[in-house]
């Protein structure tokens, strides 16, 4: 069995295609779990399993390192799309199925990649937590939002834990530079720690800020990683484009 490591913006993933559904959910779940521990497996954030689908390109079935199941992941698009492209599965333009719907990408360079998240909704607003405020929002998954104003997530883990298990939720703290320029940092679920970027997060965090007018309808989000990429907005529909990299192919001895 092969398995293809890729990375976007430090988001790392494991890919592999199949023809036919051969496991079940519970035994993907394990799989996920097996492999992308990064002491006794190969090493990961995800896991994505590439199936084939009779109106889109292909569908997806995506783990997190935990084994637990997410319907979306903004980084795992771009890399899946690549993926897909590389191995006669898909144009560079298509859309494929997620857990969250149809997701459209498009190939822009040979690793550069724009996925279009479609329009992300506000959920709640003005939700009041450690005397902060969030926005709750949904871009495939959901994720609450705040923007701080102290140097950047110094001791915010504990908070951040505490409120990813209350709202089930990713949790996302933002300081807007300028209106060019946001910096971001996610708490993901299924990894339970800040993750080195989250494509749904800096979605959200683009979106809120956005439709709160503090910043430009194309701008730069910088996650932990501190790799620019870029956001826009056209017809009320999200995109964000970045660089991806295909790291190796593994074969496994199953």
């Amino acid at each position: 069995m092969w398995l293809t490591k890729y990375n976007a913006s430090g988001n790392d993933f494991l890919i592999f295609h199949t023809f036919n559904d051969m496991l079940d959910s519970k035994k993907r779940s394990e799989f996920a779990k097996k492999v992308c521990n990064r002491h006794s497996g190969v090493g990961a954030d995800g896991l994505v399993i590439v199936m084939p689908h009779n109106k889109y390109a292909y569908k997806w079935d995506f783990y997190n390192s935990d084994g637990s199941k997410a319907n979306m992941c903004g980084n795992a698009s771009r890399c899946v799309a690549h993926y897909a492209y590389q191995n006669n599965l898909a144009p560079k333009k298509h859309s494929f199925l997620s857990g969250a719907g149809e997701i459209k990408v498009e190939i822009k360079d040979d690793d550069v990649v724009e996925i279009n998240f479609g329009k992300i909704k506000i959920l709640k607003n003005a939700i009041d937590e450690y005397e902060m405020k969030f926005a709750l929002l949904d871009s495939g998954v959901p994720h609450l939002v705040s923007f701080i104003d102290d140097k950047m997530l110094r001791n915010k883990n504990d908070m951040m834990k505490d409120l990813r298990e209350k709202y089930n939720a990713n949790v996302n703290l933002a300081k807007i530079i300028s209106k060019d320029t946001i910096h971001v940092a996610t708490y993901e679920r299924g990894v339970e720690d800040i993750t080195l970027a989250c494509g749904t997060g800096m979605a959200a965090t683009y979106y809120i800020a956005l439709i709160q007018n503090k910043i430009n309808k194309i701008a730069t989000l910088i996650p932990p990683s501190k790799e620019p990429l870029c956001f826009r907005i056209k017809n009320d529909e999200v995109y964000y484009k970045g660089k991806i990299e295909r790291i190796c192919d593994i074969k496994l001895f199953l």
